[in-house]
């Protein structure tokens, strides 16, 4: 061993190390000698090593791990074939040793999907976690649903990663939720390379989805491969960057034969080439330099010109091929690896709780205190599983670590790495890397870290739910496990929400939508065996102030002994439109008419009046409530006073401030062929929407709309009647607004009805 100079021995050690954690097929006798032999070695590497290692100028031990390490996420339109390029991917880095398809009629369904309700539906629900080895890279991979109502998923998936891949299908092109997921990819800046999936369909044309992809996500991208045919003619692909022709033979594809180009795509290949070079050119200026020059551009050169351009999301390659016929995996792989970043390529930052949320950037390296992100709970065999991303330093089993959110000291029990719901026990992982722990008791968004700095990351933006089902379980014995179902799935989806209607006492949960509550439903019954009843959907009102209106209330009750006084005077008023917060509260008052001590029972009592408007018994949202004056009593004014007199204050005062009901209006995009246009737009007219966006797309009309929510119940029977089954919808929640007179009065008056029946 003293023959190898310290640097390479200590990388030696680590790879082999790395190996023998992360490789998915036996290890040969060799490795396995070896890494069992220098297993106690690489522990003293890795600790004790450091502060030496930086002393002699070496490359520290970690360095060529992280440049081998990727972590990505699969996010797309629902049905683009995102869980079936997953399958792909782990069946060719040998992860998984046959394929299944999504629906396949074998019954097993895609490895990803390991829920059954997401085998049976054919739709991915959680997003799953793996990990693979492809070339001595290490690949974390997340594969997120496509479906709107799991929006969240797919928000807290990217909010770790450190790129993505955007796939979308070559028929369907840029589809609605390809639009959110881009969006969301931009809110966390992740760079990202599109895929063209499904060359193989009737109608396949890449280049259409090129330019929808220009023009609607407004992508500064080229194509990185031309297809060698397409629909059932599709064979193969020409990589534009090494000028090689690439075909896929075997029973699944896994033999990529490298060929010339094919003589008559020659011109073809050389003008997409060009116009790749050009695009490039436009966002990195080393190439421009060679290419205004008239230089040739070797393929290394182009090569490292795009991965600058794509780190730095100026630029978004864009990859091709057929999943489902086991088409333009391996190169999308290579493509990751080449044009991706690994973690210490991207910046992260912390927020300092010592000095007021200051910004810490991140080193992104395991030389740093421990900086972890739980941003997934799942309830696992043994007890709450919480997927961590760790930003920096290094995690151990047996480590005390602490959650900077709640203050609490945790001992790490468990480290597991994830293969989809299996897993593998490890010792220690370090930054960069995505773990899981058991038993940590936590909340999703929590930051741990070593307990020498007091970070945390930013948090996840949480959308509000905007519908509500009433559930209560059939048996009464059955009450504990439903409660418990209802507190584990709120700690696992923070757009889930359970509350209690004070008035039926019934228990009411909230979700994204129809589907979303329905999966809890069905889960509660599954994995829970409890059966229990649903109400009727309700959909999330709001009600608002649009004007001022003055208040001046006084609250007296002698009842013998010590009585109840308190007189509370001021106005409420609508709040500015975009403003951060729903609900503010102002002292105005001058002097000490009203106790400071009794201040905190007055905004508390207008807290609680807000939270049921009179109209329809909602919450009343975008509200200002200012007190300039009041009185109190030596002797009869108390918390207790001053509270009714805020309830009572703001009732008396409500409807003089013009209140309307607001409900929540979603976007809607259908998809439906040209004849059945005029018949569905219509529809769309008589559901109160209004159609904001119409294009064609071949055959197909798109047409946009925003419709109430409250009348798009049983939407999907409706529009598969109206189109003969060919029509297909997506929406998503866009904002509460009001609602007209008429739908108002209708609203108070059945609302007032089921007040009288009570």
């Amino acid at each position: 061993m003293a023959r190898f100079p310290r640097p390479y021995t200590t990388r030696l050690l680590y790879t082999l190390y790395s190996t023998r954690t992360a490789a998915s097929q036996s290890p040969s006798p060799m490795t396995t000698l070896l890494s069992n032999n220098f297993h106690l070695q690489f522990r003293h590497f890795s600790s004790g090593n450091l502060a030496r290692a930086a002393k002699e100028g070496e490359e520290p031990w970690w360095k060529e791990s992280m440049d081998r390490l990727r972590n990505i996420g699969i996010s797309a339109h629902i049905d683009s074939g995102k869980t079936t390029l997953t399958e792909r991917v782990l069946f060719y880095t040998g992860r998984i040793h046959e394929i299944h398809e999504v629906r396949g009629r074998d019954g097993v369904g895609a490895k990803m999907d390991s829920m059954d309700l997401e085998r049976e539906k054919g739709i991915t629900i959680q997003s799953a976690a793996t990990y693979c080895t492809w070339s001595g890279y290490q690949i974390n991979i997340i594969d997120t649903p496509g479906h709107v109502d799991f929006t969240i998923e797919v928000e807290r998936a990217l909010r770790v990663l450190d790129g993505a891949i955007l796939v979308l299908c070559s028929v369907g092109g840029v589809q609605s939720q390809s639009i959110t997921v881009d969006r969301q990819m931009r809110r966390y800046e992740v760079p990202r390379v599109a895929f063209i999936n499904k060359l193989d369909r009737m109608g396949a044309d890449p280049w259409k989805v090129l330019n929808q992809a220009r023009s609607k996500l407004r992508h500064h991208s080229a194509a990185l491969q031309v297809p060698i045919g397409l629909e059932d003619d599709f064979k193969g692909l020409v990589d534009l960057v090494q000028q090689k022709a690439y075909y896929f033979h075997g029973s699944s594809g896994e033999k990529v034969v490298i060929e010339e180009i094919p003589a008559d795509m020659e011109n073809f290949v050389a003008e997409k080439r060009r116009e790749l070079i050009e695009a490039v050119s436009e966002v990195d200026d080393k190439l421009a330099e060679a290419f205004l020059n008239d230089e040739p551009i070797s393929p290394s050169e182009l090569e490292e010109a795009v991965r600058r351009a794509t780190i730095a999301r100026k630029f978004v390659p864009v990859f091709m091929g057929s999943a489902f016929k086991n088409k333009g995996v391996q190169p999308l792989l290579n493509g990751v690896l080449s044009y991706l970043p690994c973690p210490t390529e991207v910046s992260n930052y912390a927020l300092d709780q010592t000095k007021n949320e200051e910004k810490v950037t991140l080193s992104g390296t395991p030389n740093g205190p421990l900086v972890a992100l739980a941003f997934k709970l799942e309830e696992g065999r043994f007890g709450q599983l919480t997927y961590l991303r760790i930003y920096e330093g290094v995690i151990r089993k047996g480590d005390f670590i602490h959650n900077i959110n709640t203050g609490k000291k945790i001992k790490v029990p468990r480290l597991v790495r994830m293969h989809s719901d299996e897993m593998e026990d490890i010792q220690e992982a370090h930054a960069g890397q995505i773990v899981a722990v058991f038993g940590m008791d936590c909340a999703s968004g929590d930051t741990f870290t070593d307990g020498s700095v007091k970070y945390t990351m930013t948090s996840m933006n949480v959308p509000e739910p905007v519908m509500s089902l009433a559930v209560q379980p059939v048996s009464k014995d059955s009450g504990g496990q439903f409660s418990k179902a209802l507190n584990r799935f709120q700690r696992e989806d923070p757009t889930f929400r359970v509350g209690l209607d004070a008035e039926s006492g019934q228990t009411i949960i909230s979700g994204m939508g129809e589907l979303h509550l329905d999966i809890y439903v069905e889960r509660i019954r599954r994995e829970y065996k409890v059966d229990a009843t649903v109400g009727k959907p309700r959909v999330n009102f709001r009600e608002t102030v649009t004007q001022r209106a003055e208040f001046d209330y006084l609250h007296k009750k002698q009842t013998g002994g010590q009585g109840q006084y308190g007189r509370v005077t001021g106005y409420v008023e609508p709040l500015p439109p975009g403003s951060p917060t729903k609900f503010e509260f102002e002292n105005m008052i001058v002097g000490q008419v009203i106790p400071s001590n009794f201040i905190p029972a007055i905004e508390k009592g207008f807290k609680e009046a807000a939270n049921s408007g009179s109209l329809i018994g909602h919450p009343v949202e975008n509200l200002r409530v200012v007190l300039t004056d009041g009185a109190s009593h030596a002797v009869d004014s108390s918390e207790l006073a001053f509270k009714l007199a805020s309830i009572y204050a703001f009732r008396q005062c409500y409807g003089a401030a013009r209140p309307v009901i607001l409900e929540p209006v979603m976007l809607v995009e259908l998809k439906v062929p040209t004849e059945f246009q005029g018949t569905v737009a219509g529809d769309i007219n008589k559901r109160k929407g209004v159609i904001v966006g119409n294009d064609q797309d071949g055959d197909d009309s798109v047409i946009t709309a925003n419709v109430p929510l409250n009348n798009m119940f049983g939407y999907s029977t409706a529009l598969r009647s109206m189109t003969q089954g060919k029509g297909e919808f997506t929406m998503e929640y866009k904002e509460h607004s009001p609602v007209s007179n008429d739908v108002q009065m209708q609203l108070v008056n059945t609302y007032k009805g089921t007040k009288a029946a009570e």
